[in-house]
């Protein structure tokens, strides 16, 4: 009987009879090296030559046995059962028939590959893995360069034995699969040596929004099992998907530079379980980024390719977990094995759940900080736990706060109300679990085991955005759950309010029409932080100046296109998460002291009496002092339209005072690449001056419309400072605010031009947004919070209004 299948000869309907690992390897070797996607060749020894193996060994009445004693939920118990189980596969003997299979298979791979004794990787692919509903990944054991026939087949019966190490057991019990009904296949595949270049995981899909058009990569130096097991803080990065079909395009819209500071490579010995070490990466690499952007660009088209085969397999939609490795020797990118995405891809996004803090910001303690992994809030006493061995330790509720998880964590996972590691990120194993499982979990804190005391009491929230917070004591929260579907649609667009990029992703599953205002001062200060001068100027600073830049551009060697990359890659992000819907981008229009708080930026600025009448806005753009510093800024803009492909952006000009002032900011933007009109560029002008309304017709000669900002609007009209605890009262429903307002709607109506709103006032009273209304505003943008609550108000309005024109440029 034949036991061992060709790569060639099985595809993904073969799961039965090779597993899903080689089932897919096969799929893609088959089916999509002629679409360019580089797979390493291999072999799969089947489920049947498993089963034959116990057979030959009279194992199978005997695991029947052990099985029927086994608890699940009493450790020791899984240990001991689960060990005598192993050790009576791992010390049979391999029949003669397959043996020789075996090495028949081996030494054609070595034949072609022209090595005497190829490195190959020997990993498990069991039946009943990586289904739609369940990931059975680092359920068994996987060994890396394993050389010689001798080790190769010692290293099978170790593989075939993993089929009952402790974690899979449980996982099989909690999943509810037979485990009877589960056989392993094998796959041997040719090694890529990643261990002299670098490896990662990725997905076709957002792992914390479920968002569908981006690719998301995680890489690391050395061989993948680190960025797997979350032995390291891998490098990030996330590719808008629907641009990779545009010809020269580059659309990676983030990155993140992770720790990496362990990468595993070979050993001189080439048995399982001793032919690999960790070993300390350079300082220099950690401070660097792993991925070219070609190689970044390339790993998202495999992705991309691999995501929309599965999709045409399956005829569904079919988001993948994928991994892939970098060849040290070739340079070569190559995919090592795909399965399904088991989570995000079962959600249902017409159900909104959104978790909320009920405290305020400054009654709020943060303990440690990482990557959040699910969109949840918990709390509960903190056990810290630092070696597996005592994981028996956690109880029901409690956060379990450690260095690392792995496989072998699974059984005890499920009795945490939250996760906190040191170490791993979005993609390791232990992301995937929590997921699974439905709680919260901050990887990659650094120090989180140092600064969490056993027994604190801690709210963990990875509620608000990219980043997890581990709070001080049990703070209050909710929980809403919204329902999307069935919703009426407004003839007024409802758009949103959104600043920061971390929350893109989870706002674009709202029901708006896009983003009718981002601003770039929250992307500047979070992101960047420092002025665009000091970064121009870079080399006439003082030492510790210098120091403090360095520190927050690690990845990045030349100042100039730090603020370039990192400005383009915060709009992206929110311009990619609402693609195609419009997103309006409000050019920086930070005040003297706002610009000056940053670094380096006390020595550039002016100290104004009043900031918020002073060097602002359009008047800065070409002010001899700034204009450099504007460059940059459109240079990154410019960067999000081109080279990331997001036509979608349209830009916003804000504080303009007069018309020529305008018209010199529409110069300054054509001299530096971004020309109204070209490539089907719109540019807005911010209406928040008294003068913008009473001259709405002349600027609207040189604009595509307006967007308001009634918060300026207001304080200029009434000669108030909102900020100011004395004055009281005066607010958008004032009648003069109002009659400004409805001459810049009618006169963009009458032009046949855009018009709409962006402040605050339509998301705190809902009498204006009924104003708004009945005015024929075109759109109104809110902050997500208020969004659901408006709609209602604004259909309510819209139907009192059987006769309500219909506004131009819908």
């Amino acid at each position: 009987m034949t036991y061992i299948k060709r790569f060639s000869e099985v595809g993904i309907d073969d799961v039965a009879i090779v597993g899903g690992k080689n089932a897919s390897l096969g799929e893609m070797y088959s089916s999509l090296s002629k679409l360019g996607v580089k797979v390493p060749n291999g072999f799969a020894i089947t489920a049947e030559a498993f089963r034959y193996y116990l057979t030959f060994n009279n194992l199978d009445e005997q695991i029947k046995n052990l099985i029927t004693q086994l608890n699940v939920e009493d450790l020791d118990s899984l240990h001991d059962i689960g060990g005598k189980i192993r050790a009576s596969i791992e010390y049979g003997e391999m029949p003669e028939d397959l043996r020789d299979q075996i090495i028949s298979a081996y030494n054609e791979l070595a034949e072609e590959y022209g090595m005497e004794k190829p490195d190959v990787a020997v990993r498990s692919s069991a039946t009943a893995e990586d289904l739609p509903n369940a990931s059975f990944a680092g359920q068994q054991e996987s060994y890396l360069n394993i050389r010689g026939t001798r080790n190769l087949i010692s290293t099978c019966k170790k593989v075939f034995a993993s089929l009952y190490t402790d974690r899979a057991i449980a996982y099989r019990v909690h999943q509810g699969f037979d485990h009877t009904g589960v056989a392993l296949s094998i796959a041997v595949q040719k090694m890529v040596r990643s261990d002299m270049a670098s490896s990662g995981v990725m997905f076709t899909i957002d792992t914390e929004t479920g968002f569908k058009n981006v690719v998301f990569i995680t890489a690391a130096y050395g061989l993948g099992e680190n960025v797997v097991q979350g032995t390291v803080n891998p490098d990030e990065y996330y590719v808008f998907k629907p641009a990779l079909a545009k010809p020269n395009t580059l659309p990676i819209i983030k990155r993140q530079l992770g720790s990496k500071d362990l990468k595993m490579i070979y050993t001189g010995d080439h048995q399982a379980g001793m032919s690999t070490k960790n070993v300390p990466v350079h300082p220099e690499d950690q401070r660097s980024f792993t991925l070219s952007d070609e190689e970044i660009v390339t790993l998202a088209r495999y992705a991309a390719i691999i995501e929309d085969h599965y999709c045409n397999k399956h005829n569904r939609y079919s988001p993948m977990d994928i991994e892939w490795a970098k060849d040290g020797v070739t340079n070569e990118l190559f995919i090592v094995q795909a399965r399904p995405e088991t989570v995000q891809s079962q959600s249902n996004h017409l159900i909104h759940e959104v978790y909320e803090l009920q405290v305020a910001a400054d009654a709020k303690k943060i303990v440690a900080q990482g990557k959040s992994v699910g969109k949840k809030i918990a709390s509960g006493k903190a056990k810290v736990i630092l070696e597996a061995k005592d994981m028996h330790d956690l109880h029901d509720g409690e956060v379990l706060v450690t260095d690392i998880t792995d496989p072998d964590w699974e059984p005890v996972m499920k009795r945490a109300s939250a996760i906190v590691t040191n170490r791993g990120g979005r993609t390791c194993h232990a992301a995937i679990i929590a997921r699974e499982l439905g709680i919260p979990a901050i990887v990659g804190c650094g120090d989180a085991t140092n600064r969490i005391s056993e027994g604190e009491a801690l709210t963990i929230s990875c509620a608000e955005g990219d980043s997890g917070y581990v709070y001080e004591g049990l703070l209050p929260f909710k929980k809403h759950q919204i329902d999307l579907s069935g919703l009426a649609t407004t003839r007024t667009k409802l758009m949103l309010n959104v600043g920061n990029p971390e929350i893109a992703f989870e706002a674009s599953f709202l029901p708006s029409e896009g983003v009718g205002l981002a601003r770039l001062e929250f992307i500047i200060n979070n992101s960047i932080g420092i002025h665009p001068r000091a970064l121009i100027e870079f080399d006439k600073l003082d030492e510790y100046t210098q120091y403090r830049i360095e520190k927050n551009m690690r990845g990045y060697t030349d100042p100039k296109a730090f603020y370039v990359e990192k400005l383009s890659e915060g709009v992206g992000t929110l311009v990619a998460a609402f693609h195609p819907r419009p997103v309006i981008v409000r050019l920086s229009d930070f005040k003297s002291n706002e610009y000056a708080a940053m670094i380096g930026g006390d020595r550039y600025e002016p100290d104004e009496e009043n900031p918020m009448l002073g060097f602002r806005g359009a008047s800065r753009y070409f002010a001899p002092e700034f204009t450099d510093c504007f460059a940059l800024e459109c240079q990154a803009l410019k960067k999000v339209r081109d080279e990331m492909g997001l036509d979608n952006m349209i830009l916003m000009v804000p504080f303009v005072r007069t018309v020529a002032e305008g018209k010199r900011v529409l110069e300054l933007l054509a001299k530096n690449g971004l020309k109204r009109g070209e490539n089907g560029l719109k540019v807005y002008l911010m209406c928040e001056l008294p003068a913008n309304a009473l001259l709405a017709d002349q600027f609207l000669d040189h604009f595509d419309g307006f967007s308001i900002g009634s918060n300026d609007l207001t304080q200029l009209t009434l000669g108030v400072d909102r900020d100011s605890g004395i004055l009281t009262g005066y607010d958008e429903r004032n009648d003069a605010v109002k009659a400004l307002l409805v001459m810049a709607i009618e006169a963009c109506n009458r032009r046949g031009k855009y018009v709409g709103i962006c402040g605050q006032a339509p998301s705190d009273f809902p009498e204006f947004t009924e104003f708004l209304v009945e005015h024929n505003i075109q759109s109104i943008s809110l902050n997500p919070d208020s969004l659901l609550e408006m709609k209602s108000i604004v259909l309510k309005t819209e139907q009192k209004m059987p006769h309500l024109a219909e506004v131009v440029n819908r």
